[in-house]
């Protein structure tokens, strides 16, 4: 026996600054990650389909059910369809790209965002606060607590009145009992998105094949992909929360994206995840695993890279569309029914209170239920990103892992009750829609700032899962449209005019 220490090192991948090399393993077999022999058709919508539902469930909500129809509403389709269309293929294609890091390290878009010059101790910080900044106004929680009003007292809830905010507090509590109950939480959100999505979808469509005339249908389509000039009297403001919240949040995608490493993408699958209470302790790596770029690695990466674009182009981007037309359509129905546009406190209830006046109470409960789906959904992923976002940064502390002995549920759970008495109290600040325009807008501001954030760290990858070049050009222009509306909502909350007035 040799009495010589063996010094050989394990293979690491440097990447960027201030963090630890990432570990190299072989990517996983997707079917040895969802447990089937082969992934079919049948498998690919049991297993493999997942965060896309978690992203769309807050994807069909403030934007599809508030500030969409709302554009609509007073503008109509042509002149703001187009920016739904643009916002919407801009950031599906900047979630691949952030899904792409995930899946190629096993880190959280949050913990990258930590290896971008100059470092951890900038980015760390600034990500966290910016996701949290941005959503914890809570307006997703506010118009679903008016729905659930609405829908015991049969009419819209009077101004200042509690007991809306009652309820919107009492669906945070219900967030919380979902993540406890969980064994896996992110598996638990698939599955409640499922129903969720599925359900505000189908009952849409039902309301909208029946009540909607075709011209409406034909007048929407033909609005997203007809280029025109913004309506006249529409500010640039109400136009960029409009794309802030088309399809999810513009440039802070990545809050949500985690979830491709929690449900096993590619070396997500090496990572771990957070578990919920009925699940066992699952750690949590706090530096990332990334592949050996070996023949074995890049017909696995192919595979991998395939899956994720059926997961976000066949699913969240097919339902962000359908999330934001059948929305659109039954809202300016509506206005024709009633002969007057929504004003803000309105929003949350108009288009119920539009059927009830024209079809009876039927459709006013069942467009309130949708309502109130469609807000509690946005809520579920909101609420849990944010908690989860700073418990993945918080993962990165060597010393804070000690305390809570590498289970992350220590500092998830209490960070979460938290945040929820914060949102609570924020309630009480403003109308829902302009909360929710608010967030819309702070959500713009990420887009001058991570698109380039990711464009270092993609450009670092293994070969094999690098960006093509003009994957790049198109991270510019989601710089380019999205940062254009920020910079317009800052100069106005600072000088009182926007910078365009159409």
């Amino acid at each position: 026996m040799s009495d010589t220490a063996d010094t050989t090192a394990a293979p690491t991948y440097p990447l960027g600054v201030s963090r630890p090399d990432l570990a190299v393993a072989d990517l996983p077999v997707p079917e040895e990650v969802f447990g089937v022999p082969r992934i079919g058709v049948k498998e690919l919508f049991m297993y493999a389909v997942g965060p896309s539902l978690i992203v769309l469930g807050i994807s069909i909500g403030s934007g599809e059910w508030l500030l969409g129809p709302q554009a609509v509403g007073q503008f109509g389709f042509i002149g703001v369809g187009w920016v739904i269309l643009i916002s919407a293929l801009l950031q599906t294609f900047y979630n691949v790209e952030i899904a792409r890091y995930t899946m190629a390290t096993g880190e959280a878009p949050v913990v990258g965002w930590a290896r971008v010059p100059p470092g951890k101790a900038i980015w760390l910080p600034i990500s966290v606060f910016l996701v949290i900044f941005a959503f914890i106004a809570g307006g997703w929680a506010a118009s679903a607590g008016e729905g659930i009003y609405a829908l015991i007292h049969g009419v819209a809830p009077p101004d200042g009145i509690e007991e809306p905010r009652l309820y919107a507090m009492g669906l945070l509590a219900l967030v919380f009992l979902l993540t406890v109950v969980a064994r896996k939480i992110s598996r638990a959100m698939e599955l409640a998105n499922w129903v969720i999505v599925g359900s505000i979808l189908i009952l849409l469509l039902i309301v909208d094949l029946i009540v909607v005339p075709w011209e409406i249908w034909w007048e929407a389509i033909r609005g997203f992909v007809t280029p025109a000039a913004p309506p006249s009297g529409m500010s640039a403001t109400q136009l960029g929360g409009l794309a802030g919240f088309t399809a999810l949040a513009s440039g802070l995608n990545w809050y949500v994206l985690g979830h491709y490493r929690d449900k096993g993408y590619g070396m997500g699958h090496r990572a771990g995840f957070i578990a919920g209470g009925r699940g066992g302790r699952s750690e949590v790596l706090s530096v990332g695993v990334t592949f050996p770029d070996t023949e074995k690695n890049r017909g696995l990466w192919k595979r991998w890279y395939k899956l994720l674009l059926i997961d976000m182009w066949g699913v969240f981007f097919v339902g962000a569309m359908l999330g934001m037309l059948l929305p659109t359509i039954l809202m300016q129905h509506a206005v024709n029914v009633k002969g007057a546009t929504p004003t803000d406190a309105e929003i949350p209830t108009f288009v119920a209170s539009a059927l009830q006046t024209e079809y009876g109470n039927l459709f006013f409960y069942v467009a309130l239920a949708v309502g109130v789906l469609v807000m509690f959904s946005t809520q579920l992923g909101i609420f849990e990103g944010m908690v989860r976002v700073t418990t993945d940064a918080a993962n990165t502390n060597d010393r804070l892992r000690a305390r809570i002995n590498g289970d992350p549920r220590k500092f998830y759970w209490p960070f979460m009750i938290a945040v929820a008495v914060v949102i609570s109290i924020v309630l009480h600040l403003g109308l829902p829609v302009a909360l929710v325009t608010w967030s819309a807008n702070m959500s713009n501001l990420g887009a001058l700032i991570f698109p380039f954030a990711l464009m270092y760290l993609n450009s670092r990858l293994p070969k094999t899962a690098k960006p093509r070049p003009y994957h790049y050009v198109i991270l510019v222009l989601n710089f380019l449209f999205f940062g254009f509306f920020f910079i317009n909502f800052f100069i106005e909350q600072v000088t009182g005019s926007p910078i365009v007035t159409f």
